[in-house]
């Protein structure tokens, strides 16, 4: 009976994503406000234009609720204590959830029980390390590279403006495995960091981000010792600390001998270091690295190769098998390194494609989005799968393939790049004496040129490189890709459009990484990725897909429980331009010709502000509570004069401000600097919250004025002179809320609506309030304006989020123009979300935009559509009324 009741494959990160998102509110009181404000930033449900997808941000979300409410608890740590619905979740419900990840009435132990739990939290303890280590399981083509360096950008952040706070990243070391996945992570670098962090700190971030990218052994690291902001991107190879495993023989000690080399030089220095001497050059060069590294504080290490790692090879990496992998041991020698120093790895970020590893789910799993989730939800090309069995003859296999891809995709663009076909030989001979001439017999029998054909192999010309890079790009003409022993890792190619693999390779595992390679995602709508497979490939797929994603390729199709249907919508000429007067409130800032002199205030009641306290009380009623002043306790950076005004200076740093400026003001207050030195080395806090914002408005002026502007906004973005293709998009949708033009239900009304010639609602009360209005007599035109979204329409609000401030997008449902000449914006709404806190600062900002514009604004709920369409409804109508109804 008790192993009934384990279950070695418990999925905490299902629990975890549950109560994130079931107690978001609760939880992210507890974070501090820059968090908040850059995670809504990048909220998909807040900013139309949020350039994250939906599983970049999941995983962000998740990545700061580890930092902020499970302030860098290891993974065993936070189980124990949600399972326990004690620590962190002790004010708070925590409930199991089943094998789908859905909540559960009961508790964990109530439904799992002590056995079940005690094995679990020993499995997720047994391997732990030093420092925090997580790994998110995103699968391939969903942005692991922008995420990671969001999750950065965010450390940094934090760490500036909480300098005493050791649970963030002031550094962080980025490895990959090898120098295909090297290359690409120089994205970043080059990658726009204003796209997900909000403009007041981009400046910052360019101003002060130092970039070390070790591509080859001469590299050298450029960080100062203690100095922040680091960002390093190697792999294990290139920094790892070397080790002698045997006794060099004789031989080896006469050939080997070299005097007078550095390595020679500085083996003393590494025997004081307790480590073994470096046998070269080389190795001494990367153990120079390795040290480099361990001199920077609070170091972050982000590990991007877990993702191109499968089955044992990733256990082996992740540290999760009995033998632990170069990659590992470096990151726990850095761990002990760092915290010799008094500082430590902050945690150890894993990112990964699946949360897999031989079927079993890893323990140290925080997020997971999978394989058949990101193709359902159209992140990666649906795969289409052909399977050749029986005793088919290799280039039999190859003309139906190529004849297959020709006359399916041939030359139709895509973004305006060509669709690609990846062919691959286990050998460069047989590439060159098998593979190559086969693909030009079909190719000729075809009409086709041979010039579409480009190999990538071990052997390439520079050429032959250049145009490899150039695949995702319209001016390559390429089409049919020949590759040996590449195209399994590191190849992002959205244009490639199919895989064929025939031989059965040596590695089981190459099969399910070059197939996956033609999935990712490309254009507006989803398309398909061709994989061509003989039959032993095929049972090989299906086994790793099992093995690595729980899928097998029967299961990659659309979602069996799916009623939606893809709808493909085109706009209706002409253009709809409506003219709207946007009243902005504009700030300006000028630098004055002299700055002013400030006041500091110094006195004891406002430093009464910055002393922290302990206050002990008892419960005994004849013993008074005690104050106890511990600000002297507290760990603070001394600051001298020279530092002080370096740090203000920084703050300033593109403002043509100069320390001296700075130095200058300070003196000339009635305390002068030296008391302000003395303030700040009590309080750090004083240079944020008094220094700063006094400095501020000594050197600059703020203005602030309205504008009100007339711009014309198409509610159809796309129109264009210089093609005559209408604008059209595509949109998934339950078939009973999607209401045509064409429908004889709209004869005679069809021309007081549809500027597309489809509209795809989001529920029946839309579609009831749309057919009423529509057949009205009161009606002159109506829109449905809450269809087009990110960026597809000009139509919009723009309304600030009641928790962050950010500014966000609003679409109202519907844009209504009467026989009268008034028009009204009309929000369809839940009465049950009639009191959120969003929906009302929505509903403030369309009001705003109403009266400038002579619109009325009024949100509706289903069971008011009969008095609001009333002849004199519409006028009379309170929307305030209905928000308490």
């Amino acid at each position: 009976m008790a192993n009934k009741k384990i279950n070695q494959d418990f999925a905490f990160f299902n629990a975890l994503y549950h109560f994130v998102q079931t107690n978001r509110g609760r939880a992210r009181q507890k974070y501090r406000k820059l968090s908040k404000h850059l995670l809504d930033f990048n909220d998909p449900d807040l900013r139309a234009d949020a350039y994250l997808r939906r599983p970049q941000f999941e995983a962000l979300e998740m990545y700061v609720f580890l930092k902020e409410f499970a302030e860098n608890r290891h993974v065993h740590q936070v189980f124990s204590e949600w399972a326990k619905n004690e620590g962190i979740f002790e004010s708070y419900q925590t409930t199991g959830v089943d094998k789908k990840g859905q909540g559960t009435l009961l508790g964990f132990l109530d439904l799992e029980g002590d056995e079940q739990y005690n094995v679990l939290f020993a499995k997720m303890s047994e391997r732990a390390r030093s420092y925090p280590n997580y790994i998110f399981a995103l699968t391939m083509g969903l942005g692991k590279t922008i995420l990671m360096a969001t999750c950065i950008f965010y450390e940094f952040l934090l760490a500036n403006k909480f300098g005493k706070d050791t649970k963030y990243c002031r550094n962080a070391l980025v490895f990959a495995p090898d120098k295909t996945v090297l290359q690409s992570l120089k994205e970043i670098q080059t990658f726009d960091l204003s796209l997900v962090v909000p403009p007041e700190y981009a400046n910052f971030l360019r101003t002060n981000l130092k970039f070390h990218f070790l591509d080859d052994t001469a590299s050298t690291i450029g960080a100062q010792d203690g100095s922040s902001f680091n960002i390093i991107i190697s792999n294990t190879q290139k920094i790892i600390l070397k080790r002698s495993k045997a006794e060099p023989t004789a031989t080896d000690k006469l050939f080997a001998e070299k005097k007078g080399t550095l390595s020679e030089v500085y083996g003393d220095l590494y025997e004081m270091l307790g480590e073994d001497a470096p046998e070269t050059d080389a190795d001494l060069a990367v153990n120079a690295r390795f040290q480099r590294i361990a001199r920077l504080p609070q170091l972050g290490i982000y590990v991007d190769e877990a993702h191109h790692s499968m089955g044992a090879a990733l256990e082996k990496d992740l540290g999760q098998a009995k033998q632990t992998s170069a990659l590992r041991t470096t990151i726990d020698e850095l761990a002990r390194a760092l915290e010799a120093r008094k500082t430590s790895v902050v945690g150890c970020y894993n990112f990964t494609g699946t949360p897999y590893v031989k079927d079993r789910i890893m323990p140290e799993v925080v997020y997971a989005y999978g394989l058949k989730a990101a193709i359902d939800n159209k992140y990666l090309k649906q795969p289409g799968f052909f399977t050749y069995t029986g005793n088919i003859k290799s280039d039999d296999f190859l003309r139906e393939v190529i004849t297959d891809f020709w006359t399916n995709l041939g030359e139709s663009r895509h973004e305006g790049m060509l669709p690609k076909l990846a062919l691959f030989a286990s050998t460069l001979d047989e590439l060159e004496k098998d593979l190559r001439p086969a693909i030009e017999t079909v190719l000729a029998e075809l009409g086709v040129s041979t010039d579409k054909i480009l190999r990538n192999t071990g052997d390439s010309t520079n050429e032959e490189i250049r145009e490899f890079n150039r695949l995702d790009t319209e001016d390559s003409n390429k089409q049919f890709i020949l590759l040996v022993g590449k195209g399994g890792e590191g190849w992002n190619c959205r244009s490639l459009f199919g895989v064929a693999l025939y031989r059965k390779p040596k590695s089981r595992i190459f099969v399910l990484q070059s197939t996956m390679r033609c999935l990712r995602a490309i254009g507006p709508q989803q398309e398909t990725g061709r994989i061509y497979l003989s039959a032993d490939n095929q049972a090989i797929l299906d086994d790793e897909l099992q093995q690595n994603f729980r899928v097998t390729t029967d299961e990659l199709g659309p979602k069996k429980d799916d009623t939606s249907v893809t709808v493909e919508v085109t706009a209706v000429p002409p253009p709809v331009i409506i003219k709207l007067n946007r009243h902005r409130e504009l700030y300006q800032t000028v630098k004055k010709d002299q700055p002013d002199d400030i006041v500091v205030d110094l006195s004891d009641e406002m430093m009464e502000r910055f002393r922290i306290k302990l206050e002990r009380r008892t419960h005994l009623k004849d013993k008074a509570s005690s104050i106890e002043d511990i600000t002297e306790r507290q760990t603070h950076k001394p600051y001298t004069k020279l530092t002080l005004i370096g740090e203000l200076a920084r703050y300033f740093s593109g403002d043509d401000i100069s320390a001296f400026d700075i130095e200058e003001v300070l003196d000339e207050t009635d305390q002068g600097l030296e008391a302000i030195l003395e303030a700040v080395n009590v309080a750090n806090d004083i240079i944020f919250d008094i220094l700063v914002p006094h400095l501020f408005h000594a050197f600059f002026e703020v203005k602030s004025y309205q504008k009100s502007e007339e711009e014309e906004v198409e509610l159809i973005r796309g129109y264009s002179n210089k093609s005559s293709r209408l604008p059209a998009f595509t949109f998934k949708a339950q078939e009973h809320l999607v209401q045509r033009r064409d429908y004889p239900k709209y004869d005679g009304t069809r021309s007081r609506s549809f500027h597309l010639d489809t509209y795809c609602f989001d529920s029946a009360p839309e579609v009831e309030f749309f057919d009423r209005v529509i057949k009205s007599d009161m009606t002159d035109r109506i829109y449905f304006t809450g269809m087009l979204v990110h960026g597809q329409s000009g139509f919009q609000v723009y309304y600030i989020h009641p928790e962050s401030h950010t500014v966000c997008n609003y679409h109202p449902d519907f844009l209504v123009y009467r026989t009268d000449g008034k028009a009204h914006l009309i929000e369809v709404k839940s009465n049950w979300k009639k009191d959120d806190p969003v929906v009302l600062a929505k509903k403030e900002a369309a009001e705003l935009l109403a009266a400038g514009n002579t619109f009325e604004y009024s949100l509706v709920t289903r069971e008011q559509f009969d008095e609001f369409l009333r002849p004199d409804g519409w006028d009379k109508y309170d929307p305030d009324l209905t928000l308490d109804a």
